[in-house]
């Protein structure tokens, strides 16, 4: 698997085709953790990782939004929802 690169890649963020893009400095622990959790499970990949893990925390925080647990629920579990 190639280096975690997270300024090269945007991901659509809901059903209205938003995209939003950021740099993100990982430390090297969490950044080798998760290429090894790729590597061993190819229907992940490193941008569907920290969307679960965004809306994980922020649903975890109390941040109640349709679109939010929809696209937490849909990385979890590999579902595609369309409205």
């Amino acid at each position: 698997m190639q280096e975690l690169n997270y300024d090269e890649y945007s991901k659509v963020l809901n059903h209205n085709n938003e995209v939003i893009s950021f740099k993100c400095e990982l430390q090297e622990n969490l950044q080798k953790a998760m290429k090894e959790f790729v590597e061993e499970h190819p229907n992940w990949d490193q941008y569907r990782i920290l969307q679960a893990a965004i809306a994980g925390f922020l649903m975890q925080k109390g941040f109640q939004n349709r679109d939010l647990t929809r696209l937490y629920i849909g990385n979890m579990f590999s579902m595609n929802f369309k409205d």
